[in-house]
């Protein structure tokens, strides 16, 4: 499933906070984005999820410009930030909508929870608590665990490692580069963790300022040392 970005622009008053003139993400690839604060990371994964409006330019998913259909919505999953979440709602409650939004049974999606017991701990199914009252790390949890769950091409996280324990951090970067391997999705993921993202990703993209300044091929965490020699310097 490719992800296309063709002469992409998005201003904020006199700042451009994304100037992407062409751009490629393709099936089974898990591409990292990297860069310091306000690099544009985060407003990137806004506009190819038609969450803001480009000022210039389009995003096209699997060839079907993401701000004139609605379809490739059926096969993207993502989790930005908590306002993703249904506050009042429990998990339980959460996660049979998204079946009910994807067209997938309950049935099957208390089948494939099973999958990320060892994510949850016995701290969110079962607990009778609203998503409201949970902490910041098991929300977090629960906003992952509901953009895979549906098995998506297409999977956009932002700082998925945010909010969790060490352990947890390390169960979610295998779960989301086995989901990759598994189902040969299209994996988008920005982090502050160099680590993580050099460990899973196949692909790294640097932005600065807007702007792809690099696009890194990670082949067993090669671009690890570029990585370091730019947020060293």
């Amino acid at each position: 499933m490719e992800i296309k970005i063709e002469n992409l622009i998005k201003i904020y008053g006199d700042k451009t906070v994304v100037d992407i003139p062409q751009l490629s993400l393709g099936s089974g690839e898990l591409i990292g984005l990297v860069g310091n604060n306000g690099a544009g990371k985060t407003t990137l994964m806004r506009l190819i999820l038609d969450l803001i409006k480009a000022d210039e330019g389009c995003v096209y998913s699997n060839g079907l410009k993401v701000n004139e259909t609605e379809e490739w919505k059926q096969y993207t999953g993502s989790f930005i930030d908590g306002r993703f979440l249904i506050d009042f709602y429990t998990p339980e409650e959460y996660f049979t909508f998204i079946g009910k939004v994807y067209n997938i049974p309950t049935e099957t999606i208390n089948q494939r929870l099973e999958n990320y017991s060892s994510l949850m701990h016995d701290e969110i199914l079962g607990t009778k608590k609203y998503i409201r009252d949970f902490s910041e790390g098991n929300r977090q949890k629960i906003g992952i665990i509901g953009a895979m769950i549906i098995n998506p091409e297409v999977l956009l996280l932002d700082e998925p490692f945010n909010y969790l324990d060490p352990s947890s951090q390390i169960n979610i970067a295998k779960m989301i580069q086995t989901a990759c391997h598994q189902f040969g999705m299209t994996v988008i993921l920005s982090s502050h963790n160099l680590n993580f993202v050099s460990d899973i990703s196949t692909r790294i993209l640097l932005l600065e300022k807007g702007q792809v300044i690099k696009d890194l091929k990670n082949e067993e965490g090669s671009a690890m040392k570029e990585l370091e020699e730019y947020f060293g310097a």
